[in-house]
């Protein structure tokens, strides 16, 4: 299969967006991203060895977001519980303090007469 120029372009360039840490992607990123900018066609080698290093990379990073994305989801649902739970209690504290307001409301004017 023929390689992909501006698809390969985009994907390095795409990559490129991303403050990466680990050492060997970003040598695998510097070493293609290079030779594209110098009008370069990489070996089938040197994108395989890229190609692997992005899987390897973003695998691990699409599992942490993932995680992490879980973690918030839960989180979410426990917070949506308790203001669920909140709303409720408030509705019967209002009704008490309505209630309390009718009894005092009716005693006073008892009380008036």
């Amino acid at each position: 299969m023929p390689l992909d120029r501006a698809a390969l372009q985009a994907l390095v360039e795409e990559v490129g967006a991303f403050r990466i840490r680990d050492r060997a992607m970003n040598r695998a990123q510097a070493a293609l991203g290079g030779a594209l900018e110098r009008g370069e066609s990489p070996d089938a080698a040197a994108v395989r060895t890229y190609l692997e290093r992005v899987r390897r990379y973003f695998g691990a990073f699409e599992r942490e977001a993932a995680g992490r994305l879980a973690d918030v989801d839960r989180r979410l649902a426990r917070v949506a519980q308790l203001q669920f739970n909140l709303t409720a209690e408030r509705g019967v504290a209002a009704r008490r303090v309505e209630r309390a307001q009718g009894v005092l409301a009716r005693a006073a004017e008892l009380a008036a007469r």
